[in-house]
């Protein structure tokens, strides 16, 4: 099975880093931007690595854990590219921090047959009531479905929780698979 990431600043870099943990060895992602200082109290980057390509740090980071086959691409998505870019992945996570990323993703991507995991509510200190929505059969959204980055401050453990939930989805689902 492969396993896409759909951006992978604070969700996509910790959900491949907590996977590859796991053993999970064969993923693809796909993000445009490079590391900022401001990316450091939740991203799985280091300060070394600002102003670096996030793929290509996230590659290298991966590789320093497991050797696996990790398929990066620098890509900024959009609807003329996202639905190729994920053609090969059984499992695609979504990363993204904008909203219309996500709905276009769900719009793209989504055909019932892949599993989609779309994230709604990372920001602020309250992680009491993050949790797992299963609304069709191979979608879920992890998060507390209320506290948007844009509204409040992300932290580093609430984004942590949300990407364990969501390899904690990813397992249980490689599991039912084998």
């Amino acid at each position: 099975m492969k396993i896409g990431i759909a951006g992978v600043g604070g969700i996509g870099s910790n959900v491949a880093m907590h996977l590859v943990r796991s053993g999970v060895k064969n993923l693809k992602f796909g993000d445009f931007d490079v590391i900022e200082n401001s990316n450091l109290n939740r991203q799985f980057y280091f300060e070394e690595q600002v102003g670096k390509e996030k793929v290509e740090v996230l590659r290298e980071n991966l590789t320093k854990i497991s050797q696996g086959s990790y398929e990066s691409e620098i890509i900024k998505f959009g609807k003329e590219n996202l639905k190729n870019f994920f053609k090969d992945c059984n499992i695609i996570i979504d990363g993204f921090d904008k909203k219309e990323l996500k709905s276009l993703l769900l719009e793209e991507v989504f055909d019932g047959k892949k599993i989609l995991i779309m994230v709604s509510g990372i920001g602020g200190i309250d992680s009491s009531n993050i949790q797992i929505v299963k609304k069709m059969k191979n979608l879920y959204i992890v998060g507390d479905m209320k506290s948007d980055i844009s509204e409040f401050k992300t932290y580093s453990h609430k984004v942590n929780i949300v990407a364990s939930k969501i390899v904690e989805i990813i397992l249980k689902e490689l599991e039912y698979a084998e």
